[in-house]
């Protein structure tokens, strides 16, 4: 597993106006290439009156599965600019749609390349980026003598509290960085006079907003 993966924060769409060309840029997650057909399709009956609905996905913890479509622009245009923008930001688990209405105005190829990539720029701009960061469950069983001084201290720590429970013995759980863990270990070793020692019971991925 990737230690990080990135994409979209959430879907959402943007337009912007070339030579009265209309490019409305949508961005979807997707976790599948059957969701990413799934999700154009619908998009395509949506805007089924526009000139052109273009298209490139990046599926895959590493970006395995791609695919761009120039929906009948000239060939390279639209969607390898639309591919390679997604490609640039380093995102995977993307469908990003172009759909354009063309403006009566030719804009050449270079003028389409420069528009399809801006479109799917901005919209990514203006959606944000997010980073999913394998992080390691990590817990820690305490006696009930000892919960309250053990949960302060997790507390005023940079280490990251995600529970508490409550039964024979308090467990806490912590979700660390791969990282982070041998320094968490010889933490609460000292926090606690050697009592306790962290078990890493799993393995999930978090998400963190990024600039870009």
């Amino acid at each position: 597993m990737p230690s990080r993966i990135r994409t979209i924060a959430s879907p959402g769409s943007r337009e912007l106006v070339v030579k009265k060309s209309r490019f409305i840029c949508s961005l979807e997650r997707v976790e599948s290439e059957e969701d990413a057909r799934s999700k154009l399709s619908e998009f395509k009956r949506t805007y089924w009156d526009a000139s052109h609905n273009c298209s490139a996905w990046v599926i895959g913890e590493n970006g395995e599965s791609q695919r761009s479509n120039d929906d009948g622009e000239p060939s390279g245009t639209a969607g390898a600019p639309i591919l390679n923008v997604l490609n640039q930001r380093m995102l995977t688990d993307i469908l990003a749609i172009v759909t354009r209405y063309f403006g009566g105005t030719l804009l050449g190829s270079g003028g389409l390349i420069r528009a399809y990539g801006q479109a799917v720029s901005d919209t990514i701009d203006q959606v944000g980026v997010i980073e999913r960061r394998l992080i390691l469950v990590t817990e820690v069983r305490a006696s009930h003598q000892d919960a309250g001084r053990i949960e302060n201290a997790v507390r005023n720590s940079h280490y990251h509290l995600a529970g508490i429970d409550y039964s024979t013995k308090v467990t806490f759980t912590l979700h660390l960085a791969e990282s982070d863990v041998s320094d968490f270990a010889e933490w609460i070793a000292e926090t606690s006079a050697g009592q306790y020692t962290p078990t890493v019971v799993g393995k999930q991925y978090a998400e963190f907003r990024v600039s870009r």
